[in-house]
Parts: C-alpha cells; structure tokens; sequence
C-alpha cells in the first residue's frame, strides 16, 4: 500500500484506457474490519459488469485478476486505515490507504476518478506534525480525524548521531526527559562530563539546524502542509532560532512529543491548527463571493470550465461531497452530463480540479458547511 502524496496522478499519467477506479471506507480493527474484504469483492463485480459492456472477457479476466488477489490478501485488510483507493489499467496497479473513510465507488472510464483522492489532499485541515527530541525526531501527518506516523523522506536525519556522525561531540550526553512538559516539571536531566556541555549545545543546534533545512525541503515544501512542531518549550525556542521554514506554525504543542499517546497528539495538534483552519475557510469563501461581485469569478460551472480552460482560474472550490456525472472538453471547456455506471462518464468536478491544477491553479475542497455558493464550485479568477 503507497503512502498518499500530491504525487499520485504522476504514476497514473500514462495509463491507457479503460481506467478502473475502486474506492470503499476500511476499518483499522476488529472486528468491524472483518466486513472490508466482503464490501471490496462486491465492488470488484461492479467493475465487471461495466467492464463487460465494452471489453472480451479475457480482458475483463486480465484487468481484474490484481483485484481478486487483494481480495484475498489477509494480511493486508488486517492493516487498512479509514480508507481505501486502487486504481488499474494495463501495466498499472497502485493502493492507496487513507485518513479518513471513502465513498464506495467503483468507476471504469477513459481516465481514472481521482477526485475523491483531490478531496483528501485538498482540503484546508491537512497538516503535519514534527515530534522533536534532543536526539531524535518523528513525522505525523493528519487532519481533524486522524494523525498516522509517517516515514521521514530520503535525506532527513531522524537521530543526532545520524545527522552528525563522526562530528559529533564525544562522549556525549545522555538526555532523558521526565514528565509531560514544562507545566510537569518535564524538564531535561543531562548525565555525562560537565566540560563538554557548550560543545554538546552546539551539537544540539547543529541537529536541530539539519533537521529543520530536511524537513522544509523533503516535506514541507512538496506537501505544502502547515507543520506544527510538538517539543518541549527550550527546545521549541532552539528550533524556531535556527529554523526558516514558513509552514512551521507560531504555536506548537509544548510537550514531550514521546510522552504523548498518538490520539493524544492529535488532539492537541487540532487545538493548536483549528484556529487557522476555520480562518482560512472563512477567508476562501469571502473571496470567492467579492469576486462575484466584481465579475472576477463566478460559480457558475459552464463559465467556469471555459476560464479553466483559458487558464484563467487562480483558485477553485469545490464542496466535499458533491459529483455531477458528465465529461468535460479539455480544448473548449464543455461540459456534457452523463452517468457515472458509463464507461465513457467521469466526474466533472473532479476532471474540473484536474484541469484547474495543470494550469497552475489552487484547488480547495470546502466542508459543505464552509461554501456559500449552492452549485457546489466557486472560482476566483486570475484577470
């Protein structure tokens, strides 16, 4: 199962049609996960049968055959998330586990539905979580719902040691951390040999300086995510000092991040993001609608398609939730409805985002509560 990232369409990018696009909502334990399998094989035979109405049978076996061997992989739906996305063409068969639970769909159409994946990369409450200590770091990233742990890309140093090697001051200190936080007492005891404690300081900044030059460009630059950083508060002011990354947030969660359950941790990383998420959203929805009034946007979604196609989209939104079957012409921006159990229908909104970010546009996905407009879209436009 591959890790979600704004990259996933690059290896769906060449495939050749037909596309067949799965996804479902999972469980992470049981037994309410003993269902998934079940679900997973009942959308496999929607596959089939649309796939049926244009494809031979051996290619309808061929395409398939990936699916019916998940179906029966125990391991793999003993260790799903909340969600569930697999995507398939000849040469192609890509996983995707999720944060939060899925709409079960399944599609086969000229290009694969990625809209519901837009959805999760797309909307305002992403964000990630550094966990720091004096000798070792953590990655999380997660929304309102959820906060899994992440791997630390290529190139950033997840231990002291491993950022300094043989630079590193010896012999070192033994850090060990008691209590949750400052307001515990939590607080860092040091064993080892007094005179080297200035050069271990500088150990320490020089740690905390590659940690935060590798996590801006490995994570936070691709992910364009806000990083909230979770340390103890001599470490937060050491990190915010030598620090230059503009996604790290003000405020952070100013407690040993080891003595924190992951539920824990997310609750408190909430805490501190929801104040900008609901502001952002605000903030969004206000500018699409001075933008309708000043004719430099609309939501009107055939005035729409024809600026994305123009190139003239600087920002779209779309609410969470809503689909309009259909096609859309990426040369004239002309939109055709249709049925989503067709073979040749997408999602129009989706295919929308689609265009809108090929262009060089930001897509949003808006909470239905968040979107004043009723047509489920709203564009701010460049000129």
């Amino acid at each position: 199962m591959s890790p979600l990232t704004p990259y996933f369409r690059t290896t769906l990018a060449d495939a050749q049609p037909p596309c067949l696009s799965l996804y479902q909502p999972t469980h992470r334990h049981h037994p309410q996960n003993q269902q998934d399998p079940i679900r997973f094989g009942n959308l496999i035979k929607q596959l089939q049968q649309s796939l049926q109405q244009k494809y031979s049978a051996d290619e309808v076996t061929q395409l398939l055959r990936p699916f019916q061997t998940l179906a029966g992989n125990t391991e793999f739906w003993n260790h799903t998330r909340d969600g569930l996305a697999v995507f398939a063409a000849s040469g192609i068969f890509q996983v995707y586990g999720t944060q939060r639970p899925l709409p079960e769909l399944a599609v086969v159409a000229d290009s694969f539905h990625t809209k519901p994946l837009r959805r999760l990369l797309q909307t305002a409450d992403r964000y990630q979580v550094l966990g720091l200590t004096r000798d070792s770091i953590r990655l999380f990233e997660g929304n309102r719902d959820a906060l899994d742990e992440i791997d630390p890309a290529p190139g950033v140093p997840r231990t002291l040691t491993e950022a300094l090697g043989e630079e590193l001051t010896e012999p070192h200190s033994t850090v060990a951390s008691y209590g949750g936080g400052a307001g515990a007492g939590g607080g860092a005891m040091h064993h080892g040999h007094g005179g080297k404690t200035a050069e271990i300081e500088i150990d320490d900044e020089r740690f905390f300086r590659a940690v935060a030059r590798a996590v801006t460009e490995h994570h936070s630059q691709p992910s364009k995510l806000p990083l909230i950083l979770a340390a103890l508060p001599e470490h937060q002011s050491l990190f915010r000092r030598v620090s230059h990354n503009p996604a790290l947030l003000e405020a952070g969660i100013t407690t040993n991040p080891d003595a924190l359950s992951t539920k824990e941790l997310r609750d408190q990383a909430w805490e501190v993001f929801a104040p900008q998420y609901q502001a952002r959203l605000k903030a969004l929805d206000n500018d699409a609608a001075y933008a309708r009034s000043k004719e430099t946007g609309s939501d009107d979604l055939t005035e729409v398609a024809v600026a994305a196609v123009a190139g003239r989209v600087q920002t779209l939104l779309i609410e969470a939730g809503r689909q309009l079957p259909g096609r859309l012409d990426p040369k004239t921006g002309e939109v055709t409805q249709g049925e989503l159990d067709d073979p040749q229908t997408d999602d129009v909104l989706g295919d929308l985002a689609d265009l809108v970010s090929e262009m060089g546009g930001e897509v949003v996905i808006v909470p239905a509560e968040g979107m004043t407009s009723e047509t489920g879209l709203a564009a701010i436009y460049r000129y």
